[in-house]
């Protein structure tokens, strides 16, 4: 007697439809974090700004743009990497969880800034900033600064009276809370930090720049392009960058 085969048992068709769903499904978040993390790594990202040194062109809790593509120049507000030991001086963002920092990193989550700061580039290499003229202006190639549409209200261009030449491969940074800031004034005393000269800690090398401020986009009330203002557009040519800064804590000829 010829025994009749088993019909094989079918999946639902429902079944096999969801299961190619869901992986239809993980594979675009995959791809999307992909590329999240590659426009990140290369394009650019946000930023939580973490204190108040650069009020008040930009609040505590701002979310910034910060594009990787452009050369920084003088008047850009940049992001960059805690140079050594600037960081004692004014507050970091508050660091996330585990889960928190992965979707930072995907691009998902705005940068918490821990680690960072945000200031305004005023000097590039070779550039000589002083301060300040016989106005209390600061000065850039022996070019005063109009600092008015930017500078924190009732703040003075600096407290402190100084000149410098910017070192190749280096820029000098403040923040436009003059007051508030612990920028490359407050470490034109200091050695880098793995030691050196007295100064060294006062400019941020350029590989340290993770890029330019470009947009405010949140709060909504506050959304605004970051420009460049005008009175950097006049600044003179900088001479030949020294391989090391020239500083002197004494003010410039009136």
């Amino acid at each position: 007697m010829t025994e009749t085969p088993t019909a094989t048992k079918e999946k639902p068709a429902h079944r096999s439809g969801l299961a190619a769903a869901a992986r239809e499904f993980v594979l675009i978040v995959v791809g999307a974090l992909i590329v999240s993390s590659i426009l990140r790594a290369f394009v650019g990202q946000m930023f939580i700004i973490p204190s108040e040194s650069m009020q008040n062109t930009l609040l505590v809790g701002d979310r910034v743009v910060v594009e990787k593509l452009t050369d920084v120049k003088r008047g850009d507000v940049v992001v960059f990497e805690d140079p050594g030991g600037w960081l004692g001086d004014e507050e970091s963002g508050q660091k996330r969880g585990s889960i928190g920092r992965f979707f930072e990193v995907v691009g998902l989550l705005p940068d918490s800034s821990h680690g960072h700061l945000i200031k305004r580039l005023i000097g590039m290499p070779g550039d000589k900033v002083a301060c300040c003229d016989s106005r209390g202006r600061l000065m850039v190639n022996g070019q005063p600064l109009e600092e008015g549409t930017y500078l924190y209200p009732g703040d003075a261009p600096s407290a402190m009276e100084f000149q410098v030449t910017v070192p190749a491969g280096r820029v000098f940074v403040m923040g436009d809370h003059r007051s508030e800031s612990g920028d490359s004034r407050v470490h034109l005393s200091d050695t880098g930090p793995d030691g050196g000269n007295p100064g060294d800690a006062a400019f941020v090398p350029m590989d340290k720049i993770t890029g330019r401020a470009i947009l405010v986009v949140w709060p909504a009330n506050r959304f605004d392009k970051l420009e460049v203002p005008d009175t950097f557009k006049s600044i003179p040519a900088a001479g030949p960058a020294p391989d090391k800064p020239s500083i002197s804590l004494t003010p410039p000829p009136k």
